[in-house]
């Protein structure tokens, strides 16, 4: 008999430890525990969303017929890791052997490599097929490559895997789109109806057991409307394909203060821990712009995510682990302030991008990236705190998805591994991309001043400040040359500002 290990983010029957599975032999288990809900303090809705699709997977696996053993939390015998839960399996059923598909975050495979002696069982470790690109296969394309650029490494793997092409060449004779989706939405734009999940008892239960143990974690726990099986999430997508995505494309950069959703698909948290599987989602979108109900550009923005960037992420993770944890190019060193924790601010973006975050544990990309993200970067803040801060509040926030995101796209923490510049904006841009700089305190057509947006001058105070890391970048080239047009009056001010800000913000005050 052999025991079948699945962690929590491979709520799959597709998984390749299952692969020659024996019904009437072999043991299927998941355990819940305490420590990978508290190692750092989960928003409280991701909990119940894992925990909650944990438990109706193990259910859909038991109406297989299969033989599965689930470790609930609140059962009193419950060691809380995933060591203690193994080793009391371990010593009631004695397997032969323990054979799981390989963790997605280097902690835990580190921990895994210790198990076969500590336990005196072997363990199969299996690739993780759900990804579209090996560790070996993204670490062969990346070798000898001066620089790691994910336009050039989502061509291959379109050609690789025949997604959006005609024949050798992209549809459309194009590869990217990235153009032609920005833009904000009309004025009489109507709120897109989103996927919404009713609580089963299931549920229900999981949400009384994460009040009751997790209270005091961030985040909103109601109201919950997420999908928990995989009929669900393929519901959800399928709804997202019906509803939003023909103007994905168009909108996917744009924020509104009353539509946290948009025209997003909103999956990745069902992505990243298995409810659906990323070919499945990108054959789909294919099909829909093949078929004619959505315009190109909605359907290659989208497929560039999952087929581009989040297997780009991916492989950058496991290329430079451990050591890309600790990476702090800029020498960032602030502390995170309140106001992540939802504490008050006068920013208006700011509080609306976390209260997102506080209600839905979701927010979408470019608000993650250039209201979130931009504040981190230009207020240089300490990357492993800022790192702890996306992995806690997002259900669809691991460590593989979210260092390369934080330490390469949001922060430049890595030097430029992930990406050719820093993603600093003036608040000229959220401005252009959302309706929140209306009913801003700040003025955002104010450059300096204590009415001033922090954003237009946060700005030139971290191209100012990081000029020696930065001043040689070919992309920063023409904001360089404009500081250097600037007078001395107006650096000044410009310095001026930012120290009198950032002096509050350390504070504690609602700058």
């Amino acid at each position: 008999m052999n025991l079948r290990l699945i962690f929590g983010d491979q709520l799959s029957t597709q998984l390749s430890s299952l692969s020659d599975l024996d019904p009437q032999e072999d043991c299927l288990c998941l355990f819940e525990v305490r420590h990978e809900a508290t190692q750092i303090k989960h928003h409280k809705k991701k909990i119940a969303f894992l925990f909650a699709a944990m438990r109706h997977f193990a259910a859909e696996l038991r109406e297989r017929g299969y033989h599965v053993h689930y470790s609930r939390l609140d059962d009193p015998e419950n060691t809380g890791t995933f060591f203690g839960e193994l080793q009391r399996l371990v010593q009631q059923l004695k397997p032969d052997k323990i054979i799981l598909t390989a963790p997605s975050e280097f902690r835990i495979e580190q921990e895994v490599s210790t198990w076969s002696k500590r336990l005196g069982i072997s363990i199969e470790q299996r690739e993780d097929t759900r990804f579209l690109a090996t560790r070996t296969a993204f670490r062969d394309w990346a070798a000898n490559r001066k620089q790691l650029r994910m336009e050039f490494f989502y061509r291959e793997m379109r050609r690789t895997h025949a997604i959006l092409m005609d024949g050798e060449h992209p549809v459309g004779n194009q590869w990217n789109f990235d153009s032609e989706n920005r833009k904000r939405p009309p004025a009489d734009h109507i709120n897109p109806e989103t996927y919404t999940a009713t609580p089963d008892a299931i549920t229900c239960e999981v949400l009384d057991m994460v009040e009751r143990e997790f209270g005091d974690h961030f985040g909103d726990l109601q109201p919950f409307h997420y999908a928990v099986t995989r009929t669900e999430a393929l519901q959800a997508f399928e709804q997202f394909i019906d509803k939003r995505l023909r103007h994905f494309g168009d909108y996917q950069d744009a924020m509104l203060t009353a539509d946290p959703w948009m025209y997003h698909s909103h999956i990745g948290h069902y992505l990243n821990c298995g409810l659906l599987l990323p070919l499945e989602c990108l054959h789909k979108v294919e099909q829909a712009y093949r078929s004619g109900n959505v315009p190109l550009n909605a359907a290659e923005g989208f497929i560039r995510q999952i087929l581009g960037w989040r297997e780009f992420v991916r492989g950058i993770y496991w290329l430079h682990m451990p050591d890309y944890a600790d990476c702090n190019a800029l020498q960032a060193k602030r502390p995170l302030p309140a106001l992540y924790w939802a504490a008050p601010t006068q920013m208006n973006c700011l509080h609306q991008c976390v209260r997102s975050t506080e209600q839905h544990a979701y927010a979408h990309h470019i608000q993650r990236l250039m209201v979130l993200g931009n504040f981190a970067l230009l207020a240089g803040l300490n990357p492993r705190e800022v790192n702890e801060w996306y992995w806690i509040v997002y259900a669809d926030a691991y460590e593989w998805v979210e260092l390369p995101n934080v330490n390469g796209m949001v922060l430049f923490a890595d030097g430029g591994r992930l990406a050719s510049k820093p993603y600093a904006a003036s608040g000229a841009y959220i401005n252009k991309m959302s309706d929140y700089c209306k009913a801003c305190r700040y003025k955002v057509s104010k450059k300096n001043g204590p009415d001033a947006c922090p954003f237009n001058y946060l700005y030139w105070d971290f191209l100012i400040r990081n000029r020696e890391q930065l001043g040689r970048n070919p992309r920063l080239g023409m904001p360089y040359r404009t500081l250097d047009k600037m007078t001395t009056e107006k650096i000044a001010a410009i310095q001026s500002d930012a120290t009198r800000f950032l002096t509050a913000l350390d504070a504690g005050d609602p700058v």
